[in-house]
């Protein structure tokens, strides 16, 4: 099979008809074996019967729903899961993304050489309220991941060569790193792809300011999982044994002055009434907790379960 498109969404019964006869149009007109893998990520609305009746009338459809309202990085792992295509398209369900740019993704990966092309929305149609949190966002984003050439690392039409998606785990908010945690598993031909933006023509965003914060958050996660997750003794350890080490100085000066004050014959406060006494004890008890915590994270990482469990109550 050439394409998988995976497709997540919440709430979306009016667009995905429409969503869904235009990614067929173009796979007909490029004679591309494909398939198009619906997400429905717990939907209230009548998203899941619109998935069903499609299937009844292509077979390339394919239909996952979740039981409840995961996330979209959810929707995203579960579909990676199940795509069969040697490049894999992401796009969102809300025609904001264009189909017509599959032909050029899918180019950049087969016979270009990239594992990863990520779009660039580079004019937009949302309200300031996102695009400058966004743009924030993606410029930290740069700087900590070291890939500089994109501008938009959440832009949501993304292509992948099939080892990149089988590579990866997406969980959380990490939908947004996922370039991020394809370098981390050693895919480095990432590239970018100036794409058109349409205005939502139906419904409302599903996502809140809140996003923002857990953004971050995922991001400084994903930065030490990526740097430290297989060897968590190496940072707790570090500081660990660093902060240890500094309070363990601080009790020999302590105690070497408290021993040269009764050889001379001078008076010499108590070693407990000075204030590097609490200063010493304190790093050496951080001191040890960091590394107890180094050593148990190393067990926990060897012994890990899985991560992504999710309950999928049909498929089709």
């Amino acid at each position: 099979m050439d394409i998988s498109v995976v497709v997540p969404l919440y709430n979306e019964e009016e667009s995905l008809p429409e969503l869904t006869e235009w990614i067929r149009r173009v796979m007909n007109e490029h004679g591309f074996s494909y398939e198009i893998i619906l997400v429905d990520d717990g939907s209230n609305d009548a998203s899941w019967k619109v998935i069903e009746r499609l299937k009844l009338q292509h077979e390339q459809i394919v239909g996952i729903k979740f039981r409840r309202n995961y996330g979209k990085s959810a929707a995203l792992n579960v579909g990676f899961d199940a795509a069969q295509g040697d490049v894999v398209i992401t796009m969102d369900a809300d025609l904001q993304d264009s189909p017509d740019e599959i032909p050029e993704l899918y180019d950049r990966i087969k016979n270009r050489g990239a594992d990863l092309v990520s779009g660039w929305k580079q004019k937009r149609y949302d309200p300031l309220t996102k695009t400058i949190p966004t743009k924030l966002f993606n410029s930290v984003t740069r700087s900590m991941s070291g890939i500089h050439n994109l501008h938009d690392f959440n832009c949501g039409l993304k292509a992948y060569r099939k080892d990149v998606v089988k590579s990866v785990e997406v969980y959380g908010e990490m939908h947004r790193y996922i370039p991020v945690l394809a370098k981390w598993a050693g895919f480095r031909n990432i590239q970018e792809q100036i794409v058109k933006h349409y205005p939502r023509k139906y419904g409302t965003t599903k996502f809140g300011p809140g996003r923002f914060v857990k953004g971050f958050l995922d991001l400084l996660s994903i930065f030490f999982v990526g740097k430290f997750g297989k060897r968590p003794m190496h940072f707790f350890g570090t500081i660990g044994v660093l902060s240890f080490m500094i309070g363990f100085f601080i009790t020999c000066y302590l105690i070497f002055e408290k021993l040269r004050s009764i050889a001379e014959g001078t008076v010499y406060r108590n070693i407990t009434d000075q204030p590097l006494f609490y200063l010493s004890l304190v790093a050496i008890l951080i001191g040890t907790q960091l590394f107890l915590t180094g050593f148990i994270a190393e067990l926990v990482s060897r012994n890990s379960s899985e991560r992504n469990q999710y309950h999928i109550e049909k498929e089709i």
